[in-house]
């Protein structure tokens, strides 16, 4: 089961370290506006179910502290290999294709213990941040 704060699903983007800082900082940016899961190894391992349109997440930091509230704004299930361009471009990390974006998770989630082919369900999670935790704002948003 995942951690709660306030009553609401926790987010953890990436796993602990300069990872999670740098997706992190993207997302409050607003450069990051899309994550990807998957069905068996974040949802099914976890009891969780998926989350759905208008849902409302904490985003916490490295040291597990509260950095921002996120809403869902769109949720699709996708076979790996099926997973688009418009979704890769989304998660705002740079990638230069489908292709790199594949590549780049695949490498992740072996990482992680779990093997993906063509065909292992991604959960693609758009999402627009609702609210900042005063000390991440930048000195921008005053």
């Amino acid at each position: 089961m995942w951690p709660r704060i306030d009553g609401l699903r926790v987010l953890e983007l990436g796993t602990p370290g300069a990872l999670r800082t740098r997706l992190t900082d993207l997302t409050l940016a607003g450069e990051k506006t899309a994550t990807a899961g998957l069905l068996p190894l974040d949802y099914h391992a976890e009891g969780e179910e998926v989350e759905h349109v208008g849902e409302r997440l904490v985003l916490v930091g490295d040291s597990g502290e509260r950095v921002a509230e996120i809403e869902i704004t769109r949720v699709e299930l996708s076979p790996f290999a099926a997973v688009t361009w418009e979704f890769a471009q989304a998660e705002g990390e740079g990638f230069r294709s489908v292709e790199h974006w594949r590549e780049a998770h695949r490498r992740y989630w072996k990482g992680e213990g779990y093997e993906v082919d063509d065909s292992s369900t991604v959960v693609c999670l758009w999402f627009r941040v609702v609210d900042q935790e005063v000390g991440r704002r930048s000195s921008g948003d005053t």
